[in-house]
This record gives C-alpha cells, sequence and structure tokens, in this order.
C-alpha cells in the first residue's frame, strides 16, 4: 500500500522506530557473522542506514562526518560542527554521548600539516570508541576511505578489513518500513512524469526538462536527487547517461531517469517517448526493449537466481557490441534502498556470479535497444514478494508514448 506522506494519527503510517531497530540489527548480525568488532562507515548512505542521519549533500565529497557501529552496543556518530548538537536534541534515538565531534581533513586539502594532525587525531578518537565497546583487537571492517586515514588507522595498530559487504549484506533485504517508503518514493516519480510528459516538445532542450524535473521532486517532498537523465534524438543512440543543452526537434525519441529519494530511499526509473509522431522503426525499438523488459520481470520469484534474470536478455553480440563488457549497463538490474546502486547486481558480465533472489528485496530492471539515432530505454522498479513479485513504477510503458502530437 502506499502510504501518505505526511504524519497522521489517524492511520498508521511508518512505523519509524521499528525501521531503525530493523537496520542497526541487520547491520550486527553481518558482523557476527562476518567476525567483525566493529564496521567503521564513511560512506553517507552507510551512516544513514547505520545512524537515522543525515547532512546536505555538499559533505558526499568530504570525510567530515563518520559513524562506528560495534558489533554489540549503540552506533557512534562522529558529526561535524553544531550539527552534532542539534542532533543531540533532534536524534533522541542516538544517545547524546554518542554523539561526537567529527571535522575531518576534506580529503587533504587542508595544508599537509593539517592534514596529518586531523588525521592522526581522528585516528586515536576512532580507536578510543573501538576500546570502550573491547573490540579494538577484532577486525574492523571499513567501508570507504583515502590513504590518509587508511595510514592513520594502520598507525593506531587496528586491523583492517573490507567492510563494504557487511553493509551491503545488510542491506540486501528490505524492511517493511524500507519497502513502504520505497513506494512512496515511487509514487512521487509517477507524479512527476504527469506533469513532465507536458512539456516535452520541439523547441525545448533537455536541460529545461531537467530543471522542470528537479523543481517539481523538490516541490512535492523529495529530500534528494542523485541525478536526471534527458537524452534525445540522435544522442540517445549510443546511451550516453547524462543531460545536455540540445533542443528536441520533431519526430525525435526522448528518454528520461529520475533517481529521486524520498525519506532517503531511491527511484531508478527510465521512461521513453516520442515527439509529435513516432515511426515503425520506432515503435519496433521500443518494443524490443520492452519485450526484454517483460522478460527479466516474468521469472522473478523468490528462488531463482540474478543470472536467472540476465538470462533473458539479449547476448552483447546481438545487440552490436563485441563484448559483455562493451554493453555493461544496457540491459542490467540493481538494488536500490538508500543507494541508486546497491546489491543485488544482474548483468550478463555477471552471469557466472549469481545471487539468490529473496522476498523483500527491491531491485530495477532497466533495458536499452538501440539503432542508428534512435535509442530507447524502458525500466521498473519491483519488489520480490513471497510468491512472485509486484512492479512499483506505475507509468504506463506497455507502448511508446507520442507527446505533443500533431
Amino acid at each position: 500500500m502506499t502510504l501518505g506522506m505526511m504524519a497522521s494519527d489517524v492511520e498508521q503510517r511508518i512505523d519509524l522506530e521499528a525501521l531503525r531497530k530493523y537496520k542497526q540489527e541487520r547491520i550486527q548480525a553481518q558482523l557476527a557473522e562476518k567476525d567483525l568488532g566493529a564496521v567503521l562507515c564513511f560512506d553517507p548512505d552507510n551512516v544513514r542506514y547505520a545512524t537515522s542521519t543525515t547532512l546536505g549533500e555538499w559533505h558526499r565529497d568530504k570525510f567530515v562526518r563518520w559513524c562506528l557501529v560495534p558489533r554489540e552496543g549503540d552506533p557512534v556518530l562522529f558529526e561535524i560542527g553544531t550539527a552534532g548538537e542539534v542532533k543531540k536534541v533532534l536524534c533522541p534515538w542516538l544517545k547524546p554521548e554518542n554523539i561526537r565531534a567529527g571535522g575531518g581533513w576534506l580529503r587533504g586539502a587542508n595544508v599537509a600539516g593539517g592534514t596529518a594532525l586531523a588525521v592522526a587525531v581522528t585516528a586515536v578518537r576512532i580507536k578510543g570508541a573501538l576500546e570502550e565497546y573491547k573490540v579494538s583487537d577484532m577486525p574492523v571492517g571499513i567501508d570507504t576511505a583515502d590513504l590518509y586515514i587508511l595510514e592513520g588507522l594502520k598507525n593506531e595498530g587496528l586491523n583492517l578489513v573490507n567492510g563494504w559487504d557487511a553493509m551491503w549484506d545488510a542491506r540486501l533485504v528490505k524492511s517493511p518500513e524500507e519497502l513502504a517508503i520505497i513506494e512512496m518514493s515511487a509514487a512521487l516519480a509517477d507524479g512527476c512524469y504527469q506533469d513532465i510528459v507536458d512539456k516535452i516538445r520541439p523547441g525545448v532542450r533537455e536541460l529545461e526538462i531537467v530543471a522542470e524535473i528537479y523543481g517539481w521532486l523538490l516541490r512535492n517532498g523529495c529530500d534528494r536527487i542523485t541525478g536526471v537523465n534527458c537524452v534525445s534524438g540522435p544522442r540517445s543512440n549510443p546511451h550516453p547517461h547524462d543531460f545536455s543543452d540540445r533542443m528536441i526537434r520533431p519526430g525525435e525519441l526522448v528518454f528520461i531517469d529520475i533517481m529521486s529519494h524520498l525519506l532517503g530511499y531511491g527511484t531508478c526509473y527510465y521512461r521513453t517517448f516520442v515527439t509529435t509522431k513516432a515511426t515503425q522503426k520506432q515503435k519496433d525499438l521500443y518494443k524490443m526493449a520492452y519485450d526484454w523488459l517483460q522478460a527479466g520481470l516474468d521469472v522473478i520469484r523468490p528462488g531463482i537466481t540474478t543470472s536467472d534474470i540476465a538470462r533473458q536478455w539479449p547476448t552483447a553480440q546481438e545487440m552490436g557490441y563485441p563484448d559483455e563488457l562493451a554493453a555493461a549497463g544496457l540491459c542490467v538490474g540493481h538494488g536500490i534502498g538508500l543507494s541508486i546502486h546497491e546489491k543485488p547486481f544482474i548483468s550478463r558480465l555477471f552471469i557466472d556470479h549469481p545471487t539468490p533472489v529473496q522476498a523483500n528485496m527491491h531491485f530495477a530492471l532497466e533495458t536499452f535497444a538501440g539503432d542508428g539515432e534512435d535509442g530507447a530505454r524502458i525500466e521498473s522498479q519491483v519488489i520480490v514478494t513471497e510468491d512472485g513479485h509486484k512492479v512499483i513504477t506505475r507509468w504506463p510503458c506497455e507502448e511508446l508514448m507520442v507527446c505533443s502530437p500533431r
């Protein structure tokens, strides 16, 4: 069920306390399974998953906030400046004493001496937190870092190991609360497509459509936009994965990808349109992409693997590419949660490395067909149910939609 987006005292909506409890239990189960004392997270989406906190997008390219999740016990958030004081009031699910000063070294942007000092102080404080939880002698997973902090932590004698798998595997199966938010996020993108189809017409530039999408999403409650692709005419094949200042002309294909977030949880949602009138070739290309998408969707249920889905799609050679690496990203699937791309990953490129498909996974399938100056791209987001699957992206895609018909 897609729920209302505001809090309400007359309906039971998202149980955020249950959501936070589920995420912490998922992480700590992975720490026990992988025999890690803790996981140290610098990736912003991992920090949000572990602590249910975030900050503006400006912090994504800087090491200024991070968190530590011990094998047993409560997470510790290292927050920058006065943002930590704010969270001591507004985030009561974190112990105030576990919200500590962050700061960081801005990926080496400080002068050399300042960077060395900042990293050394950070490493000492991280080790101190590990010692509090009596796990400093155990392997510590780390999700991402730069060479500055890696060297600083090693100088403190810590045994650092890859922590990405612990976080990816924790995030793989979603809770009912996460799935409800994900479907609400998809509904937001549904509404955006209703707005944007009236604006796709000759004389409009790709960047104008992107600007309209950003504005509509933000006005309607979106809290983050990873990006928007808008590709038209001869730019549509091969797929460039971007947008430009190109002006759309009559009779051209236009495909759009909306990558937006509601309460942190994302969408990745392609649709293809044509302006004024579609040629038979364009219709045929579109049907090819649609049929490949449906073939992948039709097999989704618990008990299969990601390779079973990938086998429904054409080989790279059948698509006109020399190998699967060259064709990577054209017919593909990927998990979506707080990140646009997370486990599971579905591609013929990884067909020899299957991942079991389980109930309560959420992922997207996207397919592409191109010929000459025409390219068509379609995508559906799917929740795996106990006995099959549920497609949650509802903007119609059975036929190529004509915008501004003449």
